[in-house]
């Protein structure tokens, strides 16, 4: 090892050991559980109820096997009542008697059973107006009171059944007598007192009776009434009290060992479904994905290749699945330094070696966030928001037969990076294959039908004009372009069926934000404002492009160091062989800026010096709309542009005329890009100077700043 070196070798290995297959899926379950979520108190009588079934127990006599057990939350009364099955008839009809004595409850919570998920059991809450509650699965904890009660009865039948077990359902009755006249250690008081106002005359109040002579209470309608009000009015401030305070004890107890913890959308978790007699057949499945977080603590689960294929899962039932993404291993030959193994990022050729060696030092801190991969964000999800009803089918193109292949392998990079999913949508796009700048050809999708049906997202974007102005007083300039910047964003996941495509491998659809979508920009620069706004004082994000700008190099560390951190935080990468760091001067959306000076891109003012000669009224609108972008070098801008304008009104052919005006239009515009034109960068603390000129074609001004020759243009319109 002495001859080697590895950078985070440490935090390499843990993570090479967490994101193992096998592991995730034969670990033990943890002893990790969520912080208790107090229950809301309910304080009227059988508005809330819970209930479930107990058994099979052995035949009684009377032929009941089962016990359906229903427990009042406000005033912990139970009810037992011996059933001959388990079939919702049944249940029912006992619940409505019950309901005939203590009234309709507004809610009742039962575990998802077959019984209780039945369509006669929700005919009957939806005839009352009851709303059905049901726990998630292998969860009990969510009905615990019900479940402990279940407990209590059965302990207490196996202490007093007979030797053959036939006349449990006997006892009931008994149990539940003793069980309601009981105070309750979470009230303060028993259930029937709560329930009725008085307290319960039981077995022992006999005995009492039988070795005292008491008077007889005989009292009449108006009195007991308002006794029995009294009663119930000065008891129950003292049940919520105890209530709660048992609840903050109970969640003290509980939350000791508690782990806070939740999941986000589409984020990738295994299921433990405790159903295994043996310990060795119990085993994680998944990885699966959340679908909806439907509360604190529950979470709706896509799990394809189950029966069920949307489920709803306790917390406590799940974890983070970390997958590994298999990458080539960086090796340094002997002899050579740490600096080797660094992401090799451009630095300014104008910093000092003190300077640099600063940088290597926050490169190997950070530098995991310069990555050729794209990586992912949890800050937001890309929603597509289309209207009702309406999908779009659009037949695939035909690919030529010498890309074919090209297609293939776009998609297969696709797929293994996490980008694209395969899909069974109803909608599917075309694709095309475009070449880049750099000959190689990059897969798009024409969303045309997807974004004509799309709501358009108003957000705003930056103004070029206004970051230029912020840009051009630095000193010291950081420029950060993210690894294919809109695959870092997740779409959600009921949007990714209308971004489904066609190809030969099949239909897929994308799990990360596709280009082509009208309201992509919108989205990833509502992320990266989200992000960097504690950092827009020296930090400006335009689109997938986000520069640091400082005056002084201490600044200029600590800020790119804040900048990064809160990028690495959120997930995202950059591209290292697009990024440069700590320039004097910077290229940034088409300009050159720093130094107090901005000016024209150099590579643009050569595109535009070798512009051929405008044929049709397409190849002027192009011509103008790279000249206007940068009209503000050119003095007198629409004045010389006129009669390049006049050609693209919409009563002349599409074959311009070529005339010597507008030859010589065309070359003043040229010349005047080419000529190095520089504009100095505006002082809000100074003075501006504002001088104008016009003419029978157009309006013209300089914007400037400085007295007599330290006089210079800021701005021409």
């Amino acid at each position: 090892m002495q001859r080697f070196y590895w950078p985070w070798v440490t935090r390499d290995v843990a993570r090479y050991c967490r994101t193992c297959d096998q592991c995730q899926r034969t670990a033990p379950r943890p002893h990790l559980h969520n912080p208790l979520i107090p229950l809301p108190i309910i304080e009227t009588p059988f508005e809330r109820i819970a209930m479930d079934l107990v058994g099979p127990l052995p035949k009684s006599a009377r032929g009941h096997e089962y016990i359906l057990v229903v427990i009042d939350y406000a005033t912990k009364f139970p009810e037992a009542i011996p059933l001959r099955n388990m079939s919702s008839k049944g249940i029912s009809k006992e619940l409505v008697l019950m309901f005939s004595r203590v009234g309709l409850p507004k809610t009742i919570l039962t575990d998802q059973g077959t019984p209780f998920m039945s369509r006669l059991m929700k005919d009957l809450c939806r005839l009352y107006q009851v709303q059905q509650i049901r726990t998630s699965i292998f969860h009990p904890q969510t009905d615990g009171l019900c479940e402990r009660l279940n407990k209590t009865i059965k302990s207490m039948l196996r202490r007093v059944v007979s030797r053959d077990g036939k006349n449990w359902d006997m006892l009931l009755p008994h149990l539940m007598f003793a069980l309601r006249e009981v105070p309750q250690a979470s009230i303060g008081f028993s259930p029937f007192e709560l329930l009725y106002g008085r307290p319960c005359r039981g077995i022992l109040d006999l005995a009492k009776e039988t070795w005292e002579t008491q008077p007889c209470p005989f009292r009449s309608t108006i009195e007991h009434v308002t006794l029995m009000r009294d009663r119930l009015s000065a008891v129950w401030p003292i049940v919520t009290e105890h209530m709660e305070k048992a609840q903050r004890t109970q969640g003290r107890a509980y939350d000791k060992s508690a782990t806070p913890r939740e999941f986000t959308v589409g984020e990738k978790v295994m299921v433990i479904v405790p159903t295994a007699e043996h310990r060795l057949l119990a085993q994680w499945r998944g990885p699966y994905e959340v679908m909806k977080r439907v509360s604190p603590v529950n979470y709706l689960i896509k799990q394809p290749d189950r029966r069920k294929k949307v489920q709803l899962y306790h917390i406590n039932l799940l974890k983070t699945y970390h997958g590994r993404e298999e990458e080539v291993a960086l090796m340094a030959l002997e002899g050579k330094g740490k600096e080797e193994a660094l992401p090799q990022v451009r630095r300014g050729q104008t910093l000092l070696p003190e300077q640099s060696r600063q940088l290597d030092k926050l490169i190997m801190n950070i530098g995991r966030i310069f990555s050729p991969f794209p990586g992912q964000t949890d800050v937001l999800f890309h929603h597509i928001h289309t209207e009702p009803g309406k999908k779009v089918h659009i037949p695939p193109y035909r690919i030529p037969e010498a890309r074919r292949v090209i297609a293939k392998k776009k998609v297969r990079e696709m797929l293994r990076m996490g980008v694209i999913e395969p899909s069974t949508s109803e909608w599917y796009s075309p694709i095309v294959l475009v070449p880049k700048s750099d000959g190689s050809m990059r897969l798009c999708n024409n969303f045309r039908g997807v974004n004509a049906i799309s709501t358009f997202d108003a957000y705003p974007m930056p103004r070029v004009d206004e970051l230029l102005e912020r840009l051009g007083k630095a000193k010291f300039i950081t420029t950060l372009d993210l690894t294919k910047g809109y695959w870092q964003v997740p779409v959600a996941p009921e949007d990714r069926p209308k971004t489904a495509f066609a190809t030969s491998e099949g239909l897929f659809q994308y799990v990360r934000m596709p280009f082509g979508l009208h309201g992509a920009a919108a989205t990833f620069q509502r992320l990266m404002d989200a992000i960097l706004r504690p950092h827009q004082e020296y930090a400006a994000p335009y689109i997938d492009d986000v520069v640091i700008h400082s005056e002084d190099w201490d600044s200029h560390l600590l800020q790119l160091r804040a900048v990064l951190v809160s990028l690495e935080a959120t997930g995202l990468t950059a591209n290292p062989n697009k990024c440069c760091l700590g320039l004097s001067e910077a290229e940034y959306l088409g300009y050159t800026v720093g130094n107090g000076k901005i000016r024209p891109q150099a590579e643009k003012t050569r595109a535009i010096r070798d512009w051929p000669r405008p044929r049709t009224k397409r190849d002027v609108r192009a011509f103008l709309g790279i000249t206007g972008y940068y009209r503000r070098f050119i003095p007198g801008y629409a004045t010389i542009a006129n009669p390049l304008t006049n050609l693209i009104r919409k009563n002349l052919p599409n074959q311009v005329e070529w005339k010597d005006e507008t030859e010589e239009a065309f070359q003043l515009l040229k010349d005047g890009l080419c000529s190095d034109p520089v504009l100095q960068a505006p002082d809000f603390s100074q003075e501006f100077i504002v001088q104008v000129d016009t003419s029978d074609t157009g309006l013209g001004a300089v914007l400037a700043q400085g007295k007599g020759e330290a006089e210079k243009p800021i701005l021409f319109i």
